[in-house]
């Protein structure tokens, strides 16, 4: 079987981070996992791939993502020809920030935006060309009370972008949707435990004790969703973890993840995820190694 490797981080409990700043010519390393966050910058990319849990995404000439909470990722060579390609990382400790501290209100931005990153969280131009002056100067030598100042104002920042998005399905992640609506969240587990199987309007809404109709739409209303897309959405999660840490058929994921009809999982399985259960298994491994 295919396991992704855990990568040892160079960054020491005396670290307030680690970064590295290089040129290359190509994409080696494989997907990989580690319990710290990392901030990756990568130019000059155009044609790679980036891979961050159940998401592969073909890549312009820039590319900013962070990832946390041990989610797997890697970015892979495919189409990109520069032999100039650059690439920032940033890594620091999941414990940072103790606990109290990310709870004060100024730091509220930037908490949330460390518990999206357990999905992955990429960001659009208009974040990178306002952040990219920061990167820069980070890679300077100065003083260390400086970068971390400069540090700080780069999290601040990328907490109040309006065009980050995340990458990969809560399921694949293993972090659980939550809602603060107490009836939202009942369904949500119920959803969880039970995806496998046949779910019902009329039973989730009677579990909020709603009627279906007015359930629907406060559903949708909460999650952003309509209660079919997000138990697909859950459903499909699931089953590119097991395309892509087991070694059951694609047949057998199918139904094992509630899937009925086989041909249903492959049409709704390729227009979420844009490319067939099959295909998304073969692309996966390309990224990993054999452990």
């Amino acid at each position: 079987m295919r396991k992704i490797i855990t990568e040892l981080t160079p960054l020491s409990d005396k670290d307030f981070f680690y970064l590295i700043d290089r040129t290359k010519d190509s994409f080696t390393f494989p997907v990989h996992r580690h319990k710290e966050y990392e901030l990756n910058f990568v130019e000059n990319c155009r044609g790679s791939q980036r891979v961050v849990g159940d998401s592969i995404e073909t890549l312009g000439d820039y590319d900013l993502c962070l990832v946390g909470n041990g989610i797997e990722h890697g970015w892979e060579q495919g189409e990109c020809r520069s032999s100039k390609i650059r690439e920032i990382t940033i890594q620091f400790s999941a414990d940072l920030f103790g606990e109290e501290f990310l709870k004060k209100n100024i730091m509220s931005p930037v908490s949330e935006l460390l518990k999206e990153s357990s999905k992955g969280i990429s960001f659009g131009m208009g974040t990178i060309m306002r952040v990219y002056a920061i990167l820069r100067s980070l890679t300077e030598k100065r003083g260390e009370f400086e970068r971390m100042l400069d540090f700080l104002q780069l999290l601040h920042e990328l907490s109040l972008s309006d065009d980050r998005r995340v990458l990969s399905s809560s399921s694949f992640a293993n972090v659980t949707s939550t809602s603060d609506s107490r009836r939202v969240r009942k369904v949500q587990d119920f959803i969880e435990k039970h995806y496998k199987s046949e779910i019902r309007l009329e039973e989730v809404s009677s579990l909020a004790g709603m009627a279906p109709t007015s359930f629907s739409r406060f559903f949708k209303m909460r999650t952003g969703k309509s209660l079919s897309d997000y138990i697909l959405d859950i459903r499909i999660g699931h089953a590119t973890r097991l395309l892509m840490s087991s070694i059951m058929t694609v047949n057998e994921i199918g139904y094992d993840c509630g899937f009925n009809n086989i041909s249903n999982f492959n049409r709704i399985f390729k227009k979420k995820k844009q490319c067939t259960p099959k295909e998304f298994r073969e692309l996966y491994q390309r990224h990993q190694i054999l452990v």
